[in-house]
């Protein structure tokens, strides 16, 4: 079979992308052919669009022509005007609530039991937490002798991660917007994972308090260690491995059980974009979405810059006008963040992302909320905030992915499954994550860091219902801990970048 020379999404686009480069001269279609070298992935005209009229993908428009485009032009991100972002306070709510969701091939997965209730953990870690950056030399040493002296004697054990950041002193404790990275703190700290078991380690003088980060029944000599109440660099490092050692204990006994897909929370993000995500990759991460929450699980999608210009779309499908305002409100207050700071959404698209044939963030967006599926959003959160419900949930968090990754872990995802077009090594110590492509040249490229290919629904060889099916049984899979995706195997895990609005002072 032929691999098609472009992809075309809606019977009213005026564009369509190409699969493959397409060269000048080249026939597209009836009547349509290129006049210049047309880069893979990036738009051509398929009619004449005059200066000032829409360019339209997805069926919606993503700017207006800054001067003529002829038929059969390559349309980049220099050519289009971004259009006014949609309203947020006359959006309709609940006019699209779609029921008729594919059924998952399983219900059941094996996961780890939560004691402080809540989603399922997906692997068994002792987590360290920290109420300042100060103590992170020290307790990564620590660490480093405790994966070697102590881990090994804990083989039901995963991993020993410490929750470094760069929070907690030197910052407006009780401004508004602290609620942000205190919250999220305090939810990385009894992160599903972690499996009942507390340890925080603090210096003794920081803003961020043990009372801040701790219920006052979990702070104990058993939970918290302080590190100026030691006596030298060998006593903080003993005192260190005393309390880990008793923790790796109690984790060791753990073990996984069967248990239904509502004990399962997992998040959808996507990073270094190209025009294919929202055709390959997006779709079937919603298609597995939909399968998920269809069999009772919790699936989590972010990211507020590359909703923003389809949010309209999300609020149709909100349960309710209560869920619909806080959505509302969430890019009302994410408009002001970035006002203040002189900015739009248009700031968000990355070189990458143009390389790879987005435009602008209209067309981002357009194939961001794809990962989301179909299916009706039953809960939108702040960032860092816990769900209260099952199904799927909008978290609003930025979208840059280091930021958005521990909002998601602080909202309690136990398996992060990442989109990518342009490719990204990107991973989270605290949880698995699984990658997939947009495009058979990244799997070719990257074999052994991309765990799912998605590239085969643009060449005609796979529907998005088959590659989505494909990754629900991956995610499934890695869940249960039968298989551990290429980030994992490696090691590969990003900084903790908490998101702080706050000021530091």
């Amino acid at each position: 079979m032929s691999i098609p020379l472009y992809v075309k999404i809606k019977d009213e686009d005026n564009v369509a992308i190409a699969v493959n480069e397409i060269k000048a001269g080249t026939e597209v279609m009836e009547g349509v052919t290129a006049r210049h070298d047309i880069p893979q992935a990036h738009k051509i005209a398929l009619q004449d669009i005059p200066k000032g009229e829409p360019v339209i993908r997805y069926g919606v428009v993503l700017g207006y022509a800054l001067e003529e485009i002829k038929k059969g032009d390559w349309i980049n991100e220099f050519m289009l005007e971004l259009p006014t972002p949609p309203d947020v306070d006359n959006m309709e709510f609940a006019t699209n609530i779609v029921t008729d969701l594919p059924e998952p091939p399983v219900k059941t997965w094996e996961g780890y039991r939560n004691p402080w209730g809540g989603p399922a953990g997906t692997r068994n870690i002792l987590g360290i937490s920290t109420t300042v950056q100060c103590v992170t030399g020290v307790l990564n040493v620590a660490v480093e002798k405790m994966r070697k002296e102590l881990l090994p004697k804990y083989p039901n054990v995963d991993a020993i991660v410490p929750i470094n950041h760069a929070y907690g002193c030197g910052v407006a404790i009780n401004a508004p917007e602290a609620v942000v990275p205190i919250r999220s703190l305090r939810n990385l700290a009894k992160h599903p994972n972690f499996g009942g078991q507390l340890m925080v380690v603090s210096l003794g003088c920081e803003k961020l308090t043990v009372e801040k980060l701790l219920d006052e029944a979990d702070i104990s000599p058993e939970n918290v260690i302080v590190l100026q109440e030691k006596q030298g660099f060998q006593a903080m490092i003993d005192a260190l491995m005393e309390m880990a050692d008793k923790k790796l204990k109690i984790l060791n006994e753990r073990k996984r059980e069967t248990l239904p897909l509502s004990d399962l929370l997992i998040g959808m993000q996507c990073g270094g974009s190209d025009a294919f995500s929202g055709v390959t990759a997006n779709p079937s991460a919603g298609y597995a979405a939909d399968m998920l929450v269809k069999g009772g699980a919790t699936v989590m999608f972010s990211e507020v810059t590359e909703v923003r210009d389809g949010v309209y779309l999300l609020a149709h499908r909100c349960i309710n006008e209560e869920v619909g305002k806080k959505l509302a409100a969430e890019m009302k207050w994410y408009d002001n963040y970035l006002k203040e700071g002189e900015v739009d959404r248009s700031a968000n698209p990355t070189p990458g992302n143009k390389k790879g044939g987005l435009a602008n963030i209209v067309e981002k967006a357009m194939g961001s909320i794809a990962k989301s599926g179909t299916s009706p959003i039953v809960e939108v959160l702040s960032p860092g905030e816990k769900p209260t419900k099952h199904g799927l949930i909008y978290a609003a968090t930025p979208a840059s992915d280091i930021v958005c990754g521990p909002c998601q872990l602080a909202s309690g995802i136990g398996l992060q499954v990442f989109m990518t077009g342009r490719g990204t090594p990107y991973g989270l110590a605290i949880a698995p994550v699984i990658k997939v492509c947009s495009r058979n040249d990244m799997k070719e490229q990257w074999p052994d860091l991309i765990d799912v290919c998605a590239g085969p629904i643009a060449t005609g060889d796979a529907t998005i219902a088959d590659i989505g099916t494909l990754l629900f049984n991956e995610i499934i899979d890695v869940a249960s801990g039968r298989k551990k995706p290429f980030a994992e195997q490696y090691n590969l895990c990003n900084d903790l970048c908490i998101f702080n609005p706050a000021p530091i002072t």
